[in-house]
């Protein structure tokens, strides 16, 4: 059985395929359940952010599961196979352990060093295991991901100075309106993100803060845990009008601020700039808006660029990151290697035993009356010596199993012997050329 990702994210493909392929937790789920039905795939785990959808799965055969990963990505999103193939990347075993572990770290975030990624991926675990899909490989695997990624934040300054989206978003609104102390802003939507810019915008200073939110019960939670205000989103015109800058997060399926809400809004603030800052994927603020006269539109891909192009000053605490995520990694590998070779140890001293006890009961049988004593003798004899015989395998093979060795010694273990233990090399199980174009060190 062998682990590989299939996925997209920002350095893949463009936003707008990104967008196009943004899916709710409903339909993670039901991806998630599509795939365990395929066939040769056991496990399945999805991490859908606002800038990556990753399908995680256990399979017997590379081939038919990338084939698998593939069409069901298609019909989810409703993303042609044939246009999702160049933006798709593909990792196997160690390389997606690896990748795995990176993202949860926030080294391979848009914003490097960005927390927010812990929790989506304590969100991918938590819906595969509520699907039923995810067991006793992704599941264990997942979990070691986020304790690296909680290490990296422990054991390195990365979360301290990785730029955030938000932050970015920030500096960049206040280099168009000025300092943010007196501005008025409105955060559409009233999730966690929408929770965090409430937050961020009354920790520097702003002069009114008001959240809108389809559901209006939300938004007044929302707010009342900042000293914020409230609206529906029936009377979102005038509090677009009159905000400075205008923070939308709300992952709705479709925008939630055209162009005519937008121009209506410039013109009632006569000309004065205004600044959207959407964090949301698909985009809440239509592209459009961006050509009207006063309206700056800062969405992920002006955030991506202004990211990729400033971060000397993480480079440091990124090279102690990647180094805490490398010990992790071989941690994990290590341990699971251990574990694989782990039934055929069982199976081996299972074999043992059971020979001990019937040539011990063949003894009995034929010696009749035996002074009680010397037959308890002659049977811990018999198990020093098999425990003896037994050590030097039973340890070696724990060593190796952390190496590349490792399955090979237990596969041979398993033949000398004829155990019964199932066989879990990928090089013995029918790896095909991937179907779909394997990128950034990907299986071939």
């Amino acid at each position: 059985m062998s682990v590989v990702v299939v996925g997209l994210s920002h350095h893949t493909c463009p936003l707008e395929l990104l967008e196009r392929c943004a899916l709710d937790a409903d339909a993670v789920t039901a991806l998630c359940r599509t795939l365990t039905g395929a066939d040769d795939v056991t496990e399945v785990a999805v991490l859908a952010t606002c800038n990556r959808l990753e399908v995680y799965v256990e399979t017997r055969r590379f081939h038919a599961a990338v084939t698998a990963v593939g069409q069901a990505l298609a019909a989810a999103t409703g993303v042609g196979l044939g246009e999702l193939q160049d933006g798709l990347f593909i990792h196997f075993e160690e390389a997606a352990v690896r990748h795995l572990f990176e993202v949860s770290g926030g080294l391979d975030s848009m914003a490097v060093g960005e927390g927010q990624i812990l929790g989506q991926v304590r969100t991918a675990l938590r819906i595969a295991e509520e699907a039923g899909t995810c067991g006793r490989v992704l599941g264990p695997m997942l979990r070691a991901a986020l304790r690296a990624g909680k290490r990296v934040r422990t054991d390195t300054e990365l979360d301290g100075v990785g730029r955030s989206l938000l932050g970015t978003g920030l500096d960049l609104a206040a280099g168009i309106l000025g300092p943010l102390d007196r501005a008025r802003v409105l955060v559409v939507g009233a999730g966690a993100m929408s929770s965090l810019a409430v937050a961020t915008a009354r920790r520097a200073g702003a002069a009114t803060v008001t959240v809108a939110s389809r559901t209006l019960e939300h938004a007044d939670r929302l707010a009342g845990t900042a000293g914020a205000s409230a609206v529906p989103m029936t009377d979102l015109a005038p509090a677009l009008a009159d905000a400075e800058l205008v923070i939308t997060a709300t992952g709705a399926p479709g925008q939630v601020l055209d162009v005519d809400a937008a121009s209506a809004a410039l013109a009632a603030r006569n000309g004065a700039p205004q600044v959207y800052l959407d964090l949301a994927l698909p985009r809440d603020v239509a592209p459009e808006v961006a050509d009207l006269p006063g309206a700056h539109v800062v969405d992920l891909e002006v955030l991506g660029h202004e990211l990729a192009t400033g971060n000397g000053a993480v480079m440091p605490a990124l090279a102690a990151a990647r180094s805490v995520v490398a010990e992790e990694v071989a941690a994990y590998l290590a341990s699971r290697s251990a574990g694989a070779v782990a039934p055929t140890v069982v199976a081996l001293r299972a074999r043992a035993s059971a020979v001990v006890e019937a040539e011990l009961g063949r003894l009995a049988s034929r010696l009749g009356e035996v002074d009680a004593r010397v037959l308890a003798e002659v049977e811990q004899t018999v198990h020093r010596v098999v425990e003896k015989l037994l050590h030097t395998p039973t340890v070696r093979v724990k060593e190796l199993a952390s190496g590349p060795q490792g399955e090979t010694y237990a596969r041979a273990l398993r033949e000398l012997f004829d155990l019964e233990t199932p066989c879990t090399d990928p090089a013995v199980v029918g790896l095909g050329p991937a179907p779909l174009r394997a990128l950034n060190g990907g299986a071939s």
